[in-house]
């Protein structure tokens, strides 16, 4: 069950430090004419702001990405070619592309008050302590504060897509692994969270200091969903593997090991090539069941939209009798 503490909301109306002094900077130590801009959704209402301010201090112009950004794996490759510079707001960059820069936005929201009833939520001694790129700054004075109150803290050093210590991704928990009872998330939303929880089966404290939110996340509830799901697709009979044409989220290969796994217990799969993965899309092709080997949020945020099961590539070794039903696990990509 959720558990929940509401606190004031004075923190949010907090401000992310959208850094535009150094975009300004970058544009003319280069020269550069031609800029791009993107933007996850929640920041995507500053753009037209964003891209005026740009275009009046640099005489630049700039051309502004109208495609979902989900990550910092999900940069605009049209958009890339077409400028001499493409500024990805909002997370922290994956790997090094050629002429694209990361602008980490930050919160600077106080999180002593959600941390103090996080405290009070906890039930171990041994924490680690886990966030995403707008509160991992915040991490060592986390520690601090929780060292103060009694707590040993652990923030864990992610494989190579994970740029800092403690930083979480929708399809990297690796700074996860670290040896605590249980884990406390600083940041909004359920998803990284659950991430934690299924990948280190362990209990997770969410302290959003945006919306001054404490909670536990309910991984019981997400896993009656997927149980569901895959028992759905235990009678299918033809599979679409869906394979991403995004750079950092392609997986040709695991794509290719599940459907030789496939065909070994007689199933009939496809291979499906595309960028937006959308039920609309996916209704073209008349099969039983797909499996995702793109961005895992895809399986998970839109779970509800897709009236064909949508399996992640653990789940569909359920179906085929090679993984038990308790060794579930949330998908990654792991660097």
């Amino acid at each position: 069950m959720f558990l929940r503490a509401m606190l004031s909301s004075a923190n949010s109306m907090s401000k992310f430090d959208l850094d535009i002094d150094k975009v300004v900077s970058i544009i003319e130590e280069r020269c550069a004419k031609k800029i791009g801009l993107q933007l996850p959704s929640g920041l995507s209402r500053s753009a037209l702001k964003i891209a005026k301010k740009i275009e009046d201090l640099t005489g630049a112009t700039v051309l502004i990405s109208g495609n979902h950004c989900y990550g910092a794996c999900d940069v605009d490759e049209f958009l890339q070619r077409e400028v001499d510079i493409l500024f990805h707001f909002g997370h922290a960059e994956i790997k090094p592309i050629d002429n694209v820069i990361f602008i980490e936005v930050r919160s600077y929201a106080n999180i002593i008050s959600v941390l103090e009833h996080a405290i009070k939520m906890s039930r171990g001694s041994r924490i680690g302590l886990v966030s995403n790129t707008q509160h991992v700054h915040k991490l060592d004075d986390a520690r601090e504060y929780l060292l103060q109150h009694g707590k040993d803290c652990f923030i864990g050093k992610g494989d190579s897509r994970v740029k800092y210590d403690g930083q979480i991704l929708g399809c990297n928990f690796s700074a996860a692994r670290v040896d605590a009872d249980e884990f406390i998330y600083i940041g909004s939303g359920n998803f990284h969270p659950l991430g934690v929880a299924l990948a280190t089966s362990k209990r997770v404290i969410i302290a959003d200091p945006i919306s001054n939110e404490v909670r536990e996340i309910d991984s019981e509830t997400y896993l009656r969903q997927r149980y569901a799901i895959i028992a759905k697709a235990l009678h299918a009979k033809t599979f679409g593997i869906i394979v991403s044409t995004k750079s950092a989220q392609t997986r040709m290969e695991l794509a290719m090991k599940l459907k030789e796994k496939a065909f070994r217990n007689g199933l009939e799969t496809h291979l499906i090539s595309m960028d937006e993965i959308t039920p609309d899309k996916l209704s073209l092709f008349k099969l039983d069941a797909f499996v995702n080997t793109a961005c895992p949020r895809i399986t998970i945020d839109d779970a509800a939209l897709f009236k064909t099961p949508m399996l992640t590539p653990a789940e569909f070794e359920i179906v085929l009798g090679e993984r038990d039903w308790s060794r579930i696990k949330f998908d990654e990509i792991i660097g």
